[in-house]
């Protein structure tokens, strides 16, 4: 078991070797981007990376507040399902209705990994080869998709 500073500085770790693997490969549009805190431009939709001692978790999460305008959100992802997996080269789970361990109820597009320990180092060439083609994926499928919900900005 480790002490919440080690496990503190192991998942900084982890993250900081994530993010300096990932620096040089460029965006689907050519440009540098942070792919740990990947920027979809679209207020309430996020692609989050999460890693803990059982699993890791790919995944786009809509969190609008507004029920109805989540399931507008998720309705258009639905629209897009088949370009979605197209560019993943393969099937993740859709959650329309997910609590996640704050209570906050949103959304949920994800991929998982398991087991997966980001805190045992021998793991992270496994987690990293499970986000790395995953988030590029995503980064190409959204390059063209997000075009498709100018009518929910």
């Amino acid at each position: 078991m480790y002490s919440k500073t080690e496990a503190a500085q192991l998942r900084q770790a982890f993250w900081t070797t994530f993010g300096q693997y990932m620096a040089p490969v460029p965006s689907a549009e050519g440009v540098p981007t942070n792919w740990i805190n990947y920027k979809t431009g679209l207020k309430h939709v996020y692609f989050r990376l999460r890693a803990d001692v059982r699993h890791a978790t790919i995944s786009i999460d809509i969190t609008h507040p507004d029920e109805g305008l989540r399931e507008l959100f998720f309705q258009q992802f639905l629209e897009l399902r088949r370009m979605l997996e197209e560019s993943l080269g393969e099937a993740w789970t859709w959650e329309p209705q997910f609590v996640d361990e704050n209570g906050q109820t949103m959304s949920r597009i994800y991929q998982e990994l398991r087991p997966a320990n980001m805190f045992d180092r021998e793991d992270w060439p496994k987690l990293i080869s499970f986000f790395k083609p995953r988030l590029m994926a995503l980064d190409e499928f959204w390059s063209g998709a997000q075009y498709a919900f100018d009518d929910l900005r």
